[in-house]
């Protein structure tokens, strides 16, 4: 009984085959089976390692949400070198609630203001990159996952010892400021701090020294992260007139950035740059110097990498060689029914009728020389 019951539950399974097995003896091969049976093969081959790459690769995946933090504070990244020697400038932040940051995170330093050949070569660079980044925005998802490999974008140091003399002032440092809108200047004199707010003391600099020519070669908020190229950074400004104000108005977005080399929250921004003259009498006020007003947006973007699961990347595959193999099978069926069609109709058509022809002429080539022969036994019987 427990046979019979196997060998009931054998047959049935073979009945439930799906894959039915097919003899040698009844499978024909044709050169035109094989030729498509390789163009196949090369196409699943190729499909599959370009797949394989889209595997490898990633994207980044970019998030919104309301921006919750309001207690923590916000970092500023500085470093601009100012055509002015150092004790006749003076930089500070005043945030919108009148809070008058110290700057005692700045530190003052006497430079050169020329760059060097290595130093212009580099800020060239970085302007091109600064451009394409500008019209290729896909670029920055490129910077954020390979972060330029850790490559320094900070200014390259001077390769010998300066021998001009010290005619400007390089200002670099970081502060933590409140998370709101404020004003970092920096313009002619020291900065004072009072209860009624804040002044520089400018009486005794010269009006003929004022020279707010600078370079920012680094200006970010929050974490500082290797390989981060800024808006601002690489930015020149030249002039001529000692009355010249520069103004960058900056909108910060908290960003939250997670990949896979790196996690870390740091800040966008974008800029809008504007310069004036200031001319009393042409109703052109201000002061003279240079005005970088900034403001936090209440969104915080959040950056991660993403990547295909592996589980996608077979079914992709499977896709791609059952599709091909199951399309290329069905061209090659209807392009055969198609010529044994053409083959068939040929034959049926024209040839077929001039065999007929010739078949009924031999027919009636034989039928004369048959009917002397009945002709001359009759009398004979």
């Amino acid at each position: 009984m427990r046979r019979l019951s196997r060998r009931k539950a054998l047959s049935l399974v073979r009945e439930l085959d799906a894959f039915p097995k097919v003899s040698d003896s009844y499978v024909e091969t044709s050169a035109s089976g094989g030729t498509v049976s390789l163009i196949a093969f090369g196409a699943m081959a190729l499909l599959a390692i370009l797949e394989f790459f889209v595997y490898r690769d990633t994207w980044m995946k970019y998030e919104y949400e309301v921006d919750k933090d309001f207690t923590s504070k916000l970092r500023i990244n500085i470093d601009i070198t100012v055509a002015m020697k150092c004790q006749h400038v003076g930089a500070d932040i005043l945030d919108l609630a009148e809070t008058m940051i110290t700057s005692s995170g700045l530190q003052y330093e006497p430079v050169i203001f020329e760059l060097t050949p290595r130093q212009r070569l580099w800020q060239r660079t970085l302007h091109l990159i600064q451009n394409r980044l500008r019209e290729e925005h896909a670029l920055q998802e490129i910077l954020y996952k390979t972060l330029l490999k850790g490559g320094p974008t900070a200014l390259p140091p001077r390769e010998d010892a300066p021998m001009e003399p010290l005619k400007a002032c390089r200002i670099h440092g970081h502060v933590y400021v409140n998370k709101v809108a404020g004003n970092l200047h920096i313009t002619v004199g020291k900065p004072i701090h009072h209860p009624q707010g804040h002044a520089h003391i400018a009486a005794f600099v010269s009006h003929e020294t004022y020279n707010f020519s600078h370079r920012i070669d680094h200006l970010s908020f929050g974490e500082e992260i290797p390989g981060i190229i800024n808006p601002l950074d690489g930015t020149e400004k030249i002039t001529y007139n000692n009355n010249q104000m520069f103004q960058y108005f900056i909108t910060v977005v908290p960003t939250r950035l997670n990949t896979y080399k790196i996690s870390a929250d740091t800040h966008q921004f974008s800029v809008t740059e504007r310069e004036r003259v200031i001319n009393h009498a042409a109703g052109s006020h201000g002061v003279s110097g240079i005005f970088v007003k900034y403001d936090t947006s209440s969104l915080m973007v959040t950056v991660s990498e993403q990547h295909m699961p592996l589980w996608q990347f077979l079914v992709r595959l499977c896709g791609i060689i059952g599709g091909i193999f199951s399309t290329t099978g069905m061209l090659h069926g209807l392009v055969g029914f198609c010529f044994d069609a053409i083959c068939c109709r040929l034959k049926l058509g024209v040839y077929r009728l001039r065999e007929d022809v010739q078949l009924h002429n031999q027919m009636n080539n034989l039928n004369n020389h048959q009917t002397p022969l009945l002709a001359d036994n009759g009398p004979q019987d």
